[in-house]
């Protein structure tokens, strides 16, 4: 979990109260976060990873606030509307083709409050921004920039600006080799032709997302007043979500929050947008959760502790919280509201003997088999997008989609694994090979004999990345396992587009296919921005628990 210092007296300014150590680390626990330590001048708390909102001064005192009672209720941020603009030109669209934006006027900075800016943006860069991949910040002096401002792709050689804390000017290249941001992030821009520029009026390089800012119009001092920030990445509605962490955190500092016309590609969108979404409440839902008899009254006042808005039914859910997906989300929220401490205890009705299913001790002997054998596990999600499943993996497989996916990128249900470890070598290329990892993990198909026309299965996948992989070498490592599980099985010669013709085949165990087996072709390589040869299998683990003796 991510660590942030907090100043406390800058803390308990926003908070409007001054608490007892003791009731401040009571409190600061019960809100569902860690704390680490406390003296007089720091507070420092791990955040969970689903509360990014709380990665700053700001943040953590407006919720901290209103669980303590002090500043209840839906906080209102005002957004001005101005006449400036940022265009996104078509050259973008292939290498980071989003962006979301706005202007806070009227900051009055210091040292503390320059550094409380830094913590919100690099904070947001590790955890909700996945280390620069998934969102990019940038964040700028407004008074040096001249709009409309451009948002376009150049050849790396036609960049040229003088980076962040550098000494000269230098070309879009030499900063991925010469500048210690590059370095460590230049995998982000990998590969690619043409790299993303933020640029003004003036023709003044802001920034080269998600790399580096400009020096000279990308640094923000204690003479700056009004800044310019912008989130580049890939899904706009992640985009959105993190400006509004960053501009009511730089609202409660003390800026005015002005909105920008950002031009799609001919589409006009207006961001910030800071209206709350709704979301019905079910009390009876909540109180069988929770094992609790709350009425009407009582839910709205747990959930105004907790930040929320009410209205005839509906919460209203602040636009900086990117947790709630669900109606258990809130339930959640309430409970913490509630206090757990407040919760009876019951002693179950019902008496059993706990042991482990013997599937979970299956899947244990199979992880133990692989990591001796030197491969390292990996841990996915059980959503992903069609894109991933599919178009990138050169196949065309029935997945699940689902009903209300609030982004493109986790959309559909997983149809199988190995495209969520082949987005993991993706974003591994800079390190060195071979890398040989697996996951076992959920798939899931349709299937009307089942309740809900869905079945879940669990598999294993394992992928070989190196420059001497080839089938022999994968057929080596099934061989190894299935003997380590004293299976027999036999592997028949198939079709499948995501491997090479003649390289791919069927393993059956006691007449049921299980697993493919093959060298991936050059095809789904290239897709996928790989070098490297990789050969895998996919092995449906509770298929082959099934048929085992």
């Amino acid at each position: 979990m991510p660590s942030v210092q907090l100043n406390r007296k800058v803390f308990e300014k926003y908070v409007g109260k001054k608490l007892p150590d003791d009731n401040l680390k009571e409190r600061i626990s019960y809100l569902g976060t860690d704390l680490e330590s406390l003296d007089n001048d720091t507070i420092n708390v791990e955040i969970f990873p689903n509360r990014p909102d709380m990665l700053s001064e700001q943040g953590f005192a407006r919720a901290f606030s209103s669980f303590i009672g002090m500043k209840t209720g839906l906080r209102n941020h005002e957004i001005k509307k101005s006449s400036h603009k940022v265009i996104v030109e078509e050259s973008v669209k292939k290498v980071r083709p989003y962006t979301a934006c706005a202007i806070v006027k009227g900051l009055k900075f210091d040292d503390e409050k320059i550094k409380e800016t830094i913590q919100i943006q690099e904070k947001l860069h590790i955890t909700y921004g996945r280390n620069r991949k998934k969102v990019a910040i940038g964040i700028y002096p407004f008074e040096k920039i001249k709009t409309p401002i451009r948002f376009v792709a150049l050849k790396p050689a036609e960049i040229k600006f003088r980076p962040l804390e550098f000494l000269r000017e230098i070309n879009g290249l030499q900063i991925l080799s010469q500048h210690p941001a590059g370095r460590e992030y230049g995998h982000l821009l990998e590969g690619m032709d043409m790299f993303p520029i933020f640029i003004d009026a003036n023709d003044k390089i802001l920034s080269m997302p998600p790399i580096i800012n400009s020096h000279d119009v990308g640094k923000i001092t204690e003479e700056t007043r009004d800044v310019f920030i912008e989130c580049s990445g890939f899904d706009y509605g992640v985009l959105a979500k993190c400006l509004n962490m960053i501009v009511t955190a730089l609202a409660d500092m003390g800026g005015e929050i002005h909105s920008m016309e950002i031009d799609f590609y001919g589409k006009k969108v207006i961001s910030p947008n800071l209206k709350p979404t709704e979301m019905k409440i079910d009390i009876i839902y909540i109180n069988k959760r929770l094992g609790l008899e709350l009425k009407e009254k009582d839910v709205k006042e747990l959930l105004e502790r907790m930040g929320y808005g009410y209205s005839k039914g509906k919460a209203l859910i602040p636009a900086y919280r990117s947790d709630i997906l669900h109606h258990i989300d809130l339930v959640e929220d309430i409970a913490i509201a509630y206090g757990y401490e407040n919760i009876p205890e019951e002693i179950p009705e019902v008496a059993t003997v706990g042991e482990e299913s013997k599937f979970s001790v299956f899947k244990r002997k199979v992880s133990e088999i692989l990591v001796g054998l030197g491969l390292i596990e990996c841990k996915t999600y059980h959503i992903t997008n069609k894109a991933f499943q599919n178009t990138m993996m050169n196949c065309n497989i029935d997945v699940i989609e689902l009903a209300n996916a609030l982004n493109l990128e986790y959309s559909v249900l997983n149809a199988w694994l190995v495209p969520l470890l082949f987005e993991i070598l993706r974003g591994n290329k800079h390190h060195e090979y071979p890398q040989n990892i697996f996951a076992i993990g959920s798939v899931f198909k349709k299937n009307e004999k089942e309740e809900t026309g869905i079945q879940e299965q669990e598999r294993l996948a394992c992928l070989l990345c190196s420059d001497q992989v080839d089938y022999t070498r994968m057929r080596q490592v099934i061989d190894y396992l299935l003997r380590m599980l004293d299976v027999e099985y036999k592997i028949d010669a198939v079709d499948h587009s995501s491997f090479i013709d003649g390289r791919v085949g069927r393993v059956i165990v006691k007449g049921k296919k299980v697993a493919y087996i093959g060298e991936i072709s050059p095809k789904v390589l290239e897709n996928w921005e790989l070098d490297m040869p990789v050969a895998a299998f996919e092995l449906n683990l509770s298929e082959l628990f099934s048929v085992m003796d």
